[in-house]
């Protein structure tokens, strides 16, 4: 048996660790025996567990510490996405052993032994929890020691409902009932809708039984076959009917309205899709295929961040779900650094041809009639300013603007709105929504999923130092980053040109970025 020198340290431990996992990453499983694969699986599902356990014992002293403070960070799981660079469902997790390991610290122990596997230890803690406080402890070690000795998990699952029967919690009246006397289905209640990056959505959750009846009912209610054509399988119906319910329900006017204001419907339309509305000419096929990339990459970035973003639909989809909606257009587009070098680059060479024209005799107002080569290659430096300038303006009056008023009909063709007022005493409707849409959620350096909801509009220079009200001056914070970080403990928050943020404290001894900057086109 091989003897492992013990690490002086967690630095050291860590290292060690990595070593040993990059090691097994980096070998040819293929050249191992049969036994020595086993081997290596058994042993990573062991260190798995012994990870957790590891990780379980380290978190509490980071939250009791508020070391994700340090950060900017306003909790330990906010903490663990944006630095920690997980997943929030991973995130909860692992907040949740936390949790978990102190209403069962055997299982626990178990696991730091590495004696049982995470997934298993998971599923005896949640059958236990079921249990009251002085039964849980010698149900967890009934269980802990049926499952060391080699019960599988449906005779552990048969013990376990054995326990549970025989506890006090299923002869009493409330059955289900925790120690404070709560409802543990009720308790235990939860939906969740993702969406993948193409935009549809996975529901997932556990209802009440008065939801679940309530769910059943309308579903069956509206999921009746069609006629005999009707070739839609149950689960498809259901689908249908979920969706009819939830449209009947967005018409009836029930729904809590926001601020006063009925629910809308925002329009999405850049620049891309107004110029192919009107025949886009072959040489900005290429640019508006890349704004349209960008476009379906936003829709991939919604799918992670929960519907606070709104659905992003295009097609048949968009117009069906906007046909009957109020709806307020937003045009947007991006300043290209490279295009804008090489429009002053376009606009240095025509002035130096403008001043040789001037100089052989003619007005510089144009090329001279009689010199066909100038006249050729004063057009073409025209065609290219045109061309280079149409790929910056996007903003209100420029091209954006008129191909939106020009195709969209009287609608939605009325005056651009105003995004940049100068000094104002309030932010007016128009910029909050175009910053609300640009930024989608709060926009602080270091990371944070709070979506635009919960946040503010926060002047990155503060008004009573003369910033401005407009777009570029303005975004979106929480009312944590806002208030506490920047307001009361003195941190800078700045919204670079090319669309990233920086923040640092103020003794600027730690310097926050949100990401690098966006890679400019080749």
């Amino acid at each position: 048996m091989s003897s492992v020198t013990a690490p002086a340290s967690a630095s050291e431990a860590l290292d060690m660790v990595r070593t040993g996992l990059a090691y097994l990453a980096a070998a040819d499983a293929t050249q191992m025996a049969a036994e020595e694969q086993a081997r290596c699986l058994r042993g990573l599902e062991q260190a798995t567990s012994v990870l957790t356990a590891a990780r379980t014992s380290v978190l509490p002293g980071f939250t009791a510490g508020q070391g994700y403070a340090a950060d900017g960070a306003y909790s330990p799981r906010a903490w663990l996405i944006h630095q920690a660079g997980i997943t929030r469902g991973a995130a909860a997790g692992h907040t949740a052993w936390v949790r978990r390991a102190a209403a069962h610290p055997q299982v626990a122990a178990a696991l730091a032994a590495g004696q049982i596997s995470e997934s298993a230890a998971r599923t005896l803690c949640a059958w236990t929890d079921r249990l009251s406080g002085d039964c849980r402890e010698t149900a967890d070690e009934i269980l802990l020691t049926a499952a060391l000795s080699g019960l599988g998990l449906a005779d552990l699952a048969e013990l376990a409902g054995e326990i549970y029967a025989r506890s006090p919690a299923a002869a009493s009246d409330s059955g289900d009932e925790d120690d404070d006397g709560k409802d543990v289905a009720f308790e235990d209640r939860g939906v969740k809708l993702a969406t993948t990056f193409g935009g549809a959505g996975v529901l997932h959750g556990g209802l009440t039984p008065e939801c679940a009846e309530m769910v059943r009912a309308v579903l069956d209610a509206l999921s009746a076959p069609a006629g005999a054509g009707d070739d839609r399988s149950q689960a498809q119906r259901y689908h249908d009917a979920l969706e009819e319910a939830m449209r009947r329900l967005a018409a009836s006017d029930l729904l809590p309205r926001r601020a006063g204001q009925p629910v809308k419907a925002w329009v999405h339309m850049s620049l891309a899709g107004l110029l192919a509305m009107d025949g886009s000419p072959a040489l900005q096929q290429e640019w508006t295929a890349q704004v349209r990339a960008a476009w379906a990459a936003h829709r991939a970035g919604a799918s992670a961040e929960g519907g606070e973003s709104g659905a992003w639909l295009d097609g048949e989809a968009a117009v069906a779900v906007a046909c009957d909606a109020a709806m307020a257009p937003y045009v947007t587009g991006d300043v290209n650094p490279v295009a804008l070098e090489d429009l002053i680059r376009l606009c240095v060479q025509l002035n130096e041809l403008r001043r040789h024209v001037a100089g052989v005799g003619g007005t510089g107002d144009g090329p001279p009639a009689s010199a066909p080569d100038t006249t050729r290659a004063w057009e073409a430096l025209e065609q290219a300013v045109i061309g280079k300038t149409v790929d910056l303006l996007s903003g209100p009056g420029g091209l954006a603007s008129f191909l939106r008023r020009r195709q969209l009909g009287v609608r939605l063709g009325g005056p651009s709105l105003p995004l940049d007022i100068g000094y104002a005493q309030t932010i007016p409707a128009g910029i909050r929504n175009a910053v609300i849409l640009r930024d989608r959620r709060c926009r602080w350096a270091g990371g944070c999923n709070q979506p635009a909801s919960a946040c503010e509009v926060h002047h990155v220079r503060h008004k009573a130092d003369g910033g401005r009200t407009s777009t570029k001056d303005c975004v979106l914070l929480c009312s944590y980053h806002h208030q506490v970080m920047i307001h009361r403990q003195g941190w800078t928050l700045v919204l670079n040109p090319d669309g990233t943020t920086t923040a640092w404290n103020k003794d600027r001894t730690k310097v926050l970025h949100s990401h690098g900057p966006p890679a400019r086109a080749g």
